[in-house]
Protein backbone atom coordinates (compact mmCIF):
# COMPACT_ATOMS: atom_id res chain seq x y z
CA UNK A 1 0.00 0.00 0.00
CA UNK A 2 2.90 2.37 -0.54
CA UNK A 3 1.40 3.86 -3.68
CA UNK A 4 1.58 7.59 -4.33
CA UNK A 5 -1.13 7.42 -6.97
CA UNK A 6 -4.42 9.03 -6.00
CA UNK A 7 -6.48 6.62 -8.10
CA UNK A 8 -4.81 3.59 -6.54
CA UNK A 9 -5.40 4.94 -3.03
CA UNK A 10 -9.07 5.57 -3.76
CA UNK A 11 -9.48 2.01 -5.04
CA UNK A 12 -7.69 0.64 -1.96
CA UNK A 13 -9.91 2.72 0.32
CA UNK A 14 -13.07 1.39 -1.35
CA UNK A 15 -11.77 -2.17 -1.07
CA UNK A 16 -10.97 -1.74 2.63
CA UNK A 17 -14.38 -0.21 3.33
CA UNK A 18 -16.00 -3.14 1.54
CA UNK A 19 -14.01 -5.64 3.63
CA UNK A 20 -14.94 -3.74 6.79
CA UNK A 21 -18.63 -3.83 5.91
CA UNK A 22 -18.42 -7.57 5.22
CA UNK A 23 -16.65 -8.20 8.54
CA UNK A 24 -19.19 -6.14 10.47
CA UNK A 25 -22.04 -8.00 8.73
CA UNK A 26 -20.41 -11.33 9.61
CA UNK A 27 -20.01 -10.37 13.27
CA UNK A 28 -23.56 -9.03 13.54
CA UNK A 29 -24.75 -12.26 11.95
CA UNK A 30 -23.01 -14.14 14.74
CA UNK A 31 -24.93 -12.07 17.26
CA UNK A 32 -22.18 -9.72 18.46
CA UNK A 33 -23.13 -6.30 19.78
CA UNK A 34 -21.53 -3.03 18.61
CA UNK A 35 -19.01 -2.82 21.47
CA UNK A 36 -17.77 -6.34 20.74
CA UNK A 37 -17.54 -5.51 17.04
CA UNK A 38 -15.46 -2.39 17.79
CA UNK A 39 -13.07 -4.51 19.88
CA UNK A 40 -12.62 -7.13 17.14
CA UNK A 41 -8.99 -7.20 15.95
CA UNK A 42 -9.76 -7.46 12.26
CA UNK A 43 -12.25 -4.58 12.41
CA UNK A 44 -9.73 -2.39 14.25
CA UNK A 45 -7.02 -3.27 11.72
CA UNK A 46 -9.29 -2.40 8.78
CA UNK A 47 -10.32 0.89 10.38
CA UNK A 48 -6.66 1.76 10.96
CA UNK A 49 -5.79 1.05 7.34
CA UNK A 50 -8.70 3.21 6.21
CA UNK A 51 -7.46 6.06 8.44
CA UNK A 52 -3.94 5.76 7.02
CA UNK A 53 -5.34 5.72 3.52
CA UNK A 54 -7.39 8.88 4.16
CA UNK A 55 -4.32 10.61 5.57
CA UNK A 56 -2.31 9.64 2.51
CA UNK A 57 -5.05 10.92 0.20
CA UNK A 58 -4.99 14.31 1.95
CA UNK A 59 -1.20 14.40 1.63
CA UNK A 60 -1.46 13.61 -2.08
CA UNK A 61 -4.02 16.40 -2.48
CA UNK A 62 -1.71 18.83 -0.70
CA UNK A 63 1.20 17.81 -2.93
CA UNK A 64 -0.79 18.31 -6.11
CA UNK A 65 -1.95 21.72 -4.90
CA UNK A 66 1.64 22.71 -4.11
CA UNK A 67 2.79 21.57 -7.54
CA UNK A 68 0.04 23.62 -9.20
CA UNK A 69 1.05 26.69 -7.21
CA UNK A 70 4.69 26.24 -8.22
CA UNK A 71 3.79 25.91 -11.90
CA UNK A 72 1.65 29.07 -11.68
CA UNK A 73 4.44 31.04 -10.02
CA UNK A 74 6.96 29.75 -12.54
CA UNK A 75 4.70 30.78 -15.41
CA UNK A 76 4.32 34.22 -13.84
CA UNK A 77 8.09 34.58 -13.54
CA UNK A 78 8.60 33.59 -17.15
CA UNK A 79 5.91 36.05 -18.24
CA UNK A 80 7.65 38.93 -16.45
CA UNK A 81 9.20 41.53 -18.75
CA UNK A 82 12.71 40.58 -19.74
CA UNK A 83 14.07 44.14 -19.62
CA UNK A 84 13.58 44.43 -15.87
CA UNK A 85 15.57 41.26 -15.32
CA UNK A 86 18.44 42.56 -17.44
CA UNK A 87 18.48 45.90 -15.58
CA UNK A 88 18.56 44.09 -12.23
CA UNK A 89 21.48 41.94 -13.33
CA UNK A 90 23.55 44.89 -14.51
CA UNK A 91 22.91 46.76 -11.26
CA UNK A 92 23.96 43.76 -9.22
CA UNK A 93 27.09 43.23 -11.31
CA UNK A 94 28.10 46.84 -10.82
CA UNK A 95 27.77 46.53 -7.05
CA UNK A 96 29.67 43.28 -6.82
CA UNK A 97 33.40 43.64 -7.21
CA UNK A 98 35.44 40.51 -6.89
CA UNK A 99 36.59 40.66 -3.28
CA UNK A 100 39.43 38.57 -1.96
CA UNK A 101 38.50 35.79 0.36
CA UNK A 102 39.88 35.71 3.89
CA UNK A 103 42.23 32.94 2.90
CA UNK A 104 43.66 35.00 0.05
CA UNK A 105 44.02 38.00 2.36
CA UNK A 106 45.95 35.93 4.90
CA UNK A 107 48.24 34.60 2.18
CA UNK A 108 48.92 38.12 1.02
CA UNK A 109 49.72 39.25 4.58
CA UNK A 110 52.13 36.37 5.13
CA UNK A 111 53.84 37.06 1.85
CA UNK A 112 54.25 40.74 2.77
CA UNK A 113 55.64 39.78 6.20
CA UNK A 114 58.20 37.45 4.61
CA UNK A 115 59.23 40.14 2.15
CA UNK A 116 59.61 42.71 4.94
CA UNK A 117 61.75 40.29 7.00
CA UNK A 118 63.87 39.51 3.96
CA UNK A 119 64.32 43.25 3.29
CA UNK A 120 65.46 43.82 6.89
CA UNK A 121 68.15 41.18 6.71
Amino acid sequence: MASKSKVTRIIQKELLEKKLAERVALLTGRGKDSSAIDKDGVVRMLKAKIRKNKARLTAIAAMTQKIEEKTKSKAAKLAAPRMEKIKEKTAEEAEEEPAESKRQQKKKQKKEQKESKAAEQ
